[in-house]
């Protein structure tokens, strides 16, 4: 049985839609540009610009629509990137800090402003230890991390 995405992420950009598509799938492995539509002479935007560039990364389609300066991201919404490797882990915030910003406990917001969570895919299990002692451990020093340490957080699980 394929499964059949229901609903898509729209992304708000002030005519910087094609080139966040052409970093995003930069930065994935399994991805791509599907389609880019352009206005037409009706508008709002000028005629031949881009008006939505469909892409998917890893299987995930998104749209990123040129609706202008009206809106602006902000981190009440964010895209989680799970990993099983530091590898991972660092290959995914380094190219999101590519004009981008560090938050904290595997934060940052990238370039065109939008937030993204770079953690451990282990660390949900961790933090939902039953064994409190580790669960708390784990937050503790997730807490104190800007990049998440996948051995770092792993020590703390196993140390408490």
């Amino acid at each position: 049985m394929q499964n059949i995405q229901n609903i898509t992420p729209c992304l708000w950009f002030d005519g910087q839609a094609e080139e966040a598509a052409h970093f995003y799938t930069s930065v994935f492995k399994k991805s791509k540009i599907e389609e880019v539509l352009l206005y037409g002479e009706a508008g709002p935007g000028e005629k031949g610009s881009v008006l939505t560039v469909t892409f998917s990364l890893n299987g995930q389609q998104f749209v990123a629509l040129n609706g202008g300066p009206e809106y602006h991201f902000t981190p009440a919404v964010s895209f989680m990137v799970p990993c099983d490797t530091q590898e991972e882990i660092d290959h995914y915030w380094t190219r999101f800090l590519e004009g981008g910003a560090p938050v904290q406990c595997g934060w940052l917001t990238d370039k065109f402003g939008v937030s993204w969570q770079i953690f451990p895919r282990i660390l949900p299990a961790m933090l939902q230890d039953k064994d409190a002692k580790k669960a708390d451990s784990v937050m503790r020093a997730m807490m104190g991390m800007v990049k998440l340490d996948l051995a770092q957080l792993r020590l703390a699980y196993e140390q408490a």
